[in-house]
């Protein structure tokens, strides 16, 4: 059987909303929201903390996650890459004689989780072998393909898009459907990651869910806090 590893990034210092990782939604810190989710599916065996914090070392393991080890301020600060603190996670399992053969990347900003969703990705994934990792996305309400950058105090057609004659004022309709990387759950596999020296590959296997809401700013713990309360099926199975 594989071994299946949740790792639940939670680095402290976040300046755009301070503490934002153990900040409260509908009664329960993001922290724990993780932490349960993991802990609900039926897939992962076992849930790990990743954080350069004493205290929210305490928080995870007070709510059942595990924290054998502290993230280093090096890959702790606002310029550390989600690699950093993967290959570091895959290393300290190494040291604890763990070698699982799955991650599920599990990001507190994205709190709301039906954990039978986070099993679902898994084994889409591990029935899918011919794919470097998974990623879950939402289709986006307006495709990039009408995008507009500013050039030389002009706006003009986004420069990703090269020669390409793109009319963005044409209907929507008439556009590629694009989509948004959301957080929910990401799947890894690590013996990939440890050959490759980069955690999702070029080919990724694409897991679309509704439309997921992250946590950038204060403004949207308000938005959350609104679509938290309308669910009840989630937090039942949640808390």
């Amino acid at each position: 059987m594989n071994k299946i590893f949740a790792i639940i990034p939670a680095r402290s210092g976040s300046k755009g909303v301070r503490d934002k990782n153990i900040k409260n939604l509908n009664g329960h810190s993001l922290l724990k929201w993780s932490i349960n989710a993991a802990k609900k599916s039926q897939l992962i065996d076992r849930v790990f903390i990743s954080t350069d914090s004493l205290e929210y070392a305490k928080i995870g393991s007070d709510h059942g996650a595990e924290v054998p080890f502290l993230r280093p301020a090096a890959i702790s600060g606002d310029t550390a890459s989600d690699l950093d603190f993967i290959t570091h996670a895959i290393e300290e399992f190494l040291k604890m004689g763990l070698k699982p053969d799955y991650l599920v990347h599990i990001r507190p900003t994205t709190p709301i989780r039906d954990p039978d969703i986070i099993d679902d990705a898994i084994s889409l994934f591990k029935n899918n072998n011919q794919f470097n990792s998974l990623r879950s996305v939402h289709k986006m309400s307006e495709s990039s393909y009408k995008t507009l950058e500013i050039q030389n105090g002009s706006l003009v057609p986004l420069a990703l898009f090269g020669d390409a004659k793109t009319d963005s004022n044409a209907p929507r309709q008439s556009f590629p459907d694009t989509y948004q990387a959301n957080g929910y759950v990401d799947v890894l596999d690590t013996k990939f990651i440890m050959e490759n020296q980069e955690i999702h590959g070029k080919k990724i296997l694409p897991f679309i869910t509704d439309i997921a809401h992250e946590v950038d700013s204060i403004e949207d713990f308000d938005y959350l806090e609104y679509q938290a309360s309308n669910s009840k099926e989630i937090i039942k199975k949640l808390f």
